[in-house]
């Protein structure tokens, strides 16, 4: 299947799993072409997008597991490039 490129939007809310977090975008580097972090204090949450361009199935499993992570939500959006 054909390559797609996707923002994966991700809210940390529990800043003891940001480690998880990062180890779970180690493990899908390969296919992540940028990453960007911002913490918003005021609401103590950290917001990181992620720019990716791989398999459809790749970008629902990275996406599905960073989700299934406590204090953690996740979406990704698809580009029909």
């Amino acid at each position: 299947m054909e390559d797609k490129i996707a923002i994966i939007g991700i809210f940390i809310q529990d800043h003891t799993m940001s480690g998880k977090v990062n180890e779970l975008l180690h493990e899908y580097a390969p296919y992540i072409i940028g990453r960007m972090g911002i913490p918003y204090q005021q609401k103590s949450v950290h917001v990181i997008s992620v720019i990716i361009c791989a398999p459809p199935g790749v970008i629902s499993a990275l996406s599905g597991k960073l989700g299934r992570i406590d204090g953690i939500q996740s979406k990704a959006l698809q580009a029909a490039i």
